[in-house]
């Protein structure tokens, strides 16, 4: 394999992967992955790791999986680059001591990441300020509530400076692909994908979610398209007679269109869409029920908490309090 003329010569770069306590274990192997497979194509060591834990204990990922670390929370050498990966219950994790080490670390210039929802934990210690960053799609309208003034990518990777953010999953791969075309070259990138059987590399101007057709499993241009309409605006939700107006219909033929393809009427559906942000937001935030109610189109908290109960079987109010149990 030919490696680019101008970093033959390098040492190896050093990665430090800190595993969160229930971690995505996907997001993590498909970061870990391409730097090994980078040295077997490579036949030479271009990067090295190891593993830390925030008390350097065994990490629990949130498949039950137990790794092996080699080290708690310490100095770090300012040419090792952080990736941070997080995964379920990420609120859990974001404690004092490995804010103030990530803080303390970010102070010497050196690159950091976050895979998954380990991109909350970067942004909680004011390292994503002016930068952008993604986040997995679940977690992204709870931390768009959380951090407003972040810039926050629907993409699967981003990149800005020294500052490296996936959506989790095998999204990570992309990234690291990314990371290693920039260091040595396309040519080995594309080895390494070929290796991990990745038929299509995607970039950072790729998208996290399928399609809207793909994700209803139905091909209807109008009925996609008033659906990203209802996504795009859960906080002031409009009335089917607009949603139908924008893409040339009646408020008749909509309704019919719905209960053809999807057995429910367009209300029905809008309001599913609004509940299920409001469950997201009240298991992902601290926002009280009230400003969660307001951020998902309901003035009332009555009428939210009686739409809650009829389709979750639970108050928002048990959800937040069930949500805090299982915390402790």
């Amino acid at each position: 394999m030919a490696l680019r003329n101008d970093s033959i010569d390098q040492k190896p770069a050093h990665y430090l992967f800190v595993l969160l306590h229930d971690y995505s274990m996907i997001a993590f192997a498909s970061a870990l992955e391409p730097l090994r497979l980078a040295n077997r194509m490579a036949g030479k060591k271009l990067y090295q790791w190891s593993l830390a834990s925030e008390n350097g204990e065994t990490a629990v990922c949130s498949n039950g999986t137990e790794v092996r670390v080699n080290s708690g929370l310490g100095d770090v050498a300012r040419d090792t680059t952080i990736m941070v990966c997080g995964g379920i219950n990420i609120k859990t994790t974001m404690t004092r001591p490995m804010i103030a080490w990530l803080r303390r670390e970010s102070r010497k210039g050196m690159p950091i990441g976050g895979l998954c929802t380990a991109t909350q934990l970067m942004a909680k210690a004011g390292m994503l300020d002016g930068k952008r960053a993604t986040i997995h799609w679940e977690n992204r309208e709870a931390f768009q509530e959380e951090y407003p003034e972040l810039m926050v990518s629907t993409a699967i990777f981003t990149i800005d400076g020294n500052r490296y953010s996936s959506a989790g999953g095998t999204s990570s791969a992309d990234l690291m692909l990314k990371i290693i075309a920039n260091d040595y070259g396309a040519d080995l990138a594309n080895a390494v994908a070929d290796q991990m059987i990745y038929t299509t590399v995607r970039t950072d101007k790729d998208e996290q979610r399928l399609s809207v057709p793909t994700r209803i499993g139905v091909r209807h241009p109008k009925l996609a398209n008033v659906i990203q309409v209802m996504e795009k605006n859960l906080e002031e939700p409009m009335s089917p007679s607009i949603l139908a107006s924008d893409v040339g219909m009646s408020t008749r033929q909509l309704e019919r269109l719905f209960r053809r393809y999807l057995n429910r009427s367009p209300k029905r559906y809008y309001m599913e869409l609004r509940l299920q942000k409001a469950r997201n937001l009240l298991l992902q935030t601290d926002m009280s029920v009230i400003n969660v109610a307001l951020a998902c189109g309901f003035a009332s908290p009555s009428h939210f908490s009686k739409c809650y109960r009829a389709h979750f079987a639970t108050t928002p109010y048990r959800e937040r309090g069930q949500q805090e149990i299982a915390h402790d």
